[in-house]
Parts: structure tokens; sequence; C-alpha cells
């Protein structure tokens, strides 16, 4: 599914697309300054979004075989909620 089929899908419940991009672009840019701040967005019975931080490590370069650094970097995860994991299953 991609953001303009959710679109389409949040439009046949509220009724106009307009309304629909409105509240999609609206809930994906209140996780995103969430979880910019080093929040997480729990969504009961979806799932928790969160930033974890990967530690720096080293690595290879797989065409020349040269170790190299791989800097520490933040990442976002989803980790679902039960609800969703039992409707997948």
């Amino acid at each position: 599914m991609t953001k303009a089929d959710l679109v389409n899908a949040v439009a046949e419940v509220t009724g106009t697309k307009k309304q629909a991009q409105a509240a999609v672009e609206a809930v994906f840019e209140a996780i995103a300054v969430a979880m910019e701040k080093g929040e997480e967005v729990r969504l009961v019975g979806f799932g928790t979004f969160k930033v974890s931080e990967r530690a720096a490590r080293e690595g290879k370069n797989p065409q020349t075989g040269a170790v190299i650094k791989i800097p520490a970097k933040k990442v976002a995860r989803f980790i679902p909620g039960k609800a969703l994991k039992d409707s997948i299953n």
C-alpha cells in the first residue's frame, strides 16, 4: 500500500480525499516531529514508533575486503502491538 492508497482508504471513511490527505499528512508529521525530539509514539493496539541508537562498529567493504568504520547513528524502529500481530496471524 502506498501513501496514495492510504489516502484513498481514509477518504472512503471520511468522505473527501482532501480531508483524508490532510489527516494522513498530519499524522505522519506528528509522528516525525515526536521522533525528532527523541520521544516514542505509542499507539495502543497498533504499535510503537521509537528512536534507537546504533553503536559504532567495524564493517568490511564487500568488493575490496577492506575494514571500514561505520559511525554510530540513530535509527527509527517500529514495534507492532499485540492486536496488530494477532490480526496478521
